[in-house]
């Protein structure tokens, strides 16, 4: 049986597909289709790897960046 996080997943890999496919339809838009889709596919890896994951604030991410790695 499909989890809701599976199935949204699922849902958002197929939001990816039809942003490629617009930007394939139309050249123009196509790089912010495909940025458009890597963001949905991305997204929908975390969904599957880590359901209950949460985002950093804008600031913990700030403060993230700005320490050396």
């Amino acid at each position: 049986m499909a989890t809701n996080a599976h199935l949204a997943a699922k849902l958002l890999r197929d939001a990816s597909g039809f942003f490629r496919n617009v930007g394939e339809q139309n050249p123009p838009l196509q790089q912010q289709m495909e940025d458009n889709a890597q963001v949905y596919d991305q997204v929908a890896e975390l969904v599957e790897s880590d359901p209950n994951g949460e985002l950093p604030t804008q600031d913990e991410a700030a403060a993230g960046d700005a320490q050396p790695q």
